[in-house]
């Protein structure tokens, strides 16, 4: 059987959008960490402001990340789409970088950066309108791999603009480089991506409310909270490990930082085992096995008390993240496998209603007990998330789904 890698090099409907990927990472990676400083510190936003910013920002790309979703599933290629959402990031994040206005900022941020962000899901359905007419195990170890590509490069980026920026007196510049990175992906579909079409079945005319209708049936609906459930469980560790590291284990922020970077870079080689394992078993085994190494994570971090404490989880920390970040990619496009965009939309749905989940444990866990306490409640909301998705995909329950 060919390797992975060699399936991703040697097909260009699958190699194209990889590759852009990759410098979609970059879009992401230059300015995530900058864009709290540049709204608040340099254009004098209000933390208020800043979140409610931030609030309708991520609800806009949800919305948009659904509908280009249906949109292109209706359409024989999505080429025009992901080149018009190129368009709009260089847009976004240069007007950033040239105009120093909270007006620009705001009007970038609310609008044409999500609309950028919504490249993601199109360029995995790209993927996926491929990978559908191969082996299902293949076809996983590919998306897995694809997303381990999109982790290595989103953990070297940081690194190398912050070395960038060392001395420069704003961030905005990040924002230039992100804009360089959307060009980059631009050029990359204008001159290399197939025009013949998406590989895949013909395009599907189904309307657009009847299309957006087969998210809230309950077979689905149930299983993208449930993925969302363990979603949030990452995104929850990434606001309590800092915060353990520097009360609870006594450490600096030099830990925090050393901790991000490594966990990131650990991540890209758990990726592809993860995805090499949904050759050989079904992805929902696979996420659960996953998940409960991370549940394990977090009790363990629940008692950390030293620097070394923390550093001695980060095989955990990175091994759970890795599956619960790449393996629910093949799970929710699974659930709508007939309409890739469709499907692959749910990814988006999927991360904004696991950042919800992760504030309200951070909400609940903080106000009954301490950072450390917290992680206690991450790890028991897991372990009964991986009940649920268990007992949803149980072979007892597949036999009474209809058909």
């Amino acid at each position: 059987m060919p390797s992975t890698f060699s399936l991703i090099l040697r097909d260009n409907r699958i190699r194209i959008p990889t590759v852009t990927l990759v410098a979609l990472a970059f879009t992401y990676a230059s300015t995530a960490p900058y864009q709290s400083i540049i709204g608040i510190n340099e254009l004098g936003l209000s933390n208020g402001a800043y979140s409610a910013l931030v609030f309708f920002s991520a609800i806009v790309n949800v919305t948009t990340s659904l509908t280009l979703g249906i949109w292109s599933d209706r359409l024989k290629e999505r080429r025009p789409l992901v080149l018009g959402l190129c368009v709009a990031g260089m847009l976004g994040f240069g007007s950033i970088a040239i105009i120093h206005s909270p007006v620009v900022f705001i009007f970038s941020t609310l609008l044409l950066v999500p609309m950028s962000n919504s490249t993601y899901s199109l360029l995995f359905a790209s993927l996926r309108a491929r990978t559908n007419q191969m082996d299902r195990g293949q076809g996983a170890a590919i998306t897995a791999t694809v997303r381990a590509l999109f982790s290595g490069s989103w953990a070297l980026a940081p690194g190398l603009i912050g070395l960038y920026l060392v001395s420069s007196p704003s961030m905005t510049p990040a924002y230039g480089i992100a804009a360089l990175a959307s060009c980059t992906c631009f050029c990359l579909y204008f001159f290399f991506a197939p025009r013949n079409g998406a590989a895949g079945p013909a395009p599907d005319h189904a309307g657009f409310f009847a299309s957006l209708k087969r998210i809230f049936v309950p077979h689905v609906l149930s299983r993208v909270i449930v993925m969302a459930m363990l979603f949030g469980l990452q995104r929850l560790n990434a606001m309590l490990l800092p915060l353990i590291i520097t009360h609870a284990a006594g450490g600096t922020v030099v830990d925090v930082g050393f901790m991000a970077g490594l966990t990131a870079l650990l991540e890209m080689p758990f990726m592809m085992m993860w995805g090499f394992a949904q050759r050989r078993f079904r992805s929902v085994h696979v996420l659960a096995f996953g998940a409960l190494i991370y549940c394990v994570y977090l009790l363990l971090l629940g008692f950390a008390s030293a620097p070394w404490h923390v550093y001695a989880l980060l095989l955990f920390n990175a091994c759970g993240a890795a599956a619960i970040l790449s393996v629910p990619i093949t799970y929710l496009q699974d659930l709508i496998a007939d309409r890739p965009g469709l499907g692959t939309s749910l990814i988006s749905l999927n991360t904004f209603i696991g950042v919800g989940i992760s504030a309200g444990l951070f909400a609940f866990g903080t106000a009954i007990t301490d950072y450390s306490g917290t992680a206690f409640v991450g790890a028991a909301a897991g372990l009964a998330s991986i009940g649920v998705l268990l007992y949803l995909e149980s072979s007892r329950r597949q036999a009474r789904q209809p058909a």
